[in-house]
């Protein structure tokens, strides 16, 4: 080996070789700080562009949970209105029954037939009242309503189901007496409007319980897309911690060894002595 103050070949090497250990221990250290193995494109930019897809798709699901959250809300109030409804139906369908007695006298005739209007008043109320952030499923105002189903855009539609009095066949041209034969007559109608009611009601239900099937469905979807990109760019804590004893130690022998070479000019000195 030439004996050189110049050039140093070992000094060089241990150099070369404590960069290497110091560059290896930060990418450790980085790994510890941010629990990432993978924290930008440059680590590893194909890894890094698939999770970073993933977890747009995965935060887009956010949007489509809020959406069917919505339309979970909006079908229970048309629920809880329909069973209102369905209940006055019952009540009005009690007041011709006792209306149809022909030994009644004219004013608890009157007193039944005014009951009637105003339980048939109360369910024209229930539906248009039965709304949720401004949109009813109920009231017969629209056909139907569309929920986002996935983060492409796609939907969830669910039909409405029209409980208001001319959904239900209750107009008031439709359900008048004046007499206890109109009234005995009407039991039939209300009888029809009541299965109606039910039949819609089963309905809101079906689609209700879809709602809720396909909202556990996002929620796992978005879980094993989470877990997903843990698994691309997650640090392993435990691998980590060990490697990062192994470097310290690596680094501490490779300061030891820069500095015993650099300590090799120092014998040249020894060739002048006399």
């Amino acid at each position: 080996m030439l004996n050189s103050i110049n050039t140093n070949p070992g000094a060089m090497v241990a150099l070369q070789n404590l960069n290497s250990t110091n560059t290896e221990l930060a990418t450790t250290q980085s790994r510890i700080n941010t629990g990432k193995k993978v924290g930008s494109a440059k680590d590893n930019g194909a890894i890094w562009s698939m999770a970073k897809m993933q977890t747009a798709s995965s935060s887009s699901l956010n949007a489509v949970k809020d959406s069917l959250s919505r339309g979970q809300s909006t079908i229970d109030v048309a629920l809880a209105a329909g069973d209102t409804i369905t209940d006055l139906i019952s009540k009005m369908k009690e007041k011709v029954l006792a209306a149809s007695d022909t030994s009644l006298n004219t004013a608890s005739f009157n007193a039944l037939n005014a009951d009637f209007v105003s339980l048939r008043n109360q369910i024209q109320k229930a539906a248009e009242n039965s709304k949720f952030n401004g949109v009813s499923l109920a009231d017969g105002t629209t056909t139907q309503l569309a929920f986002l189903a996935n983060s492409d855009g796609g939907n969830f539609t669910v039909a409405a189901q029209d409980l208001s009095l001319t959904g239900l066949g209750l107009t008031s041209a439709a359900t008048t007496f004046t007499n206890a034969a109109e009234a005995k007559s009407l039991i039939a109608t209300l009888t029809s409007a009541l299965q109606t009611a039910t039949n819609k009601l089963s309905s809101l239900g079906t689609a209700s319980t879809g709602l809720d099937t396909h909202l556990t469905f996002v929620g796992k979807l978005q879980d094993s897309l989470d877990a997903g990109v843990g698994n691309l760019v997650d640090a392993d804590l435990a691998k980590e911690s060990a490697k990062l004893q192994s470097l310290q130690t690596k680094q501490q022998l490779g300061v030891q060894a820069l500095s015993i070479a650099n300590q090799t000019p120092q014998s040249i000195l020894s060739l002048f002595k006399g």
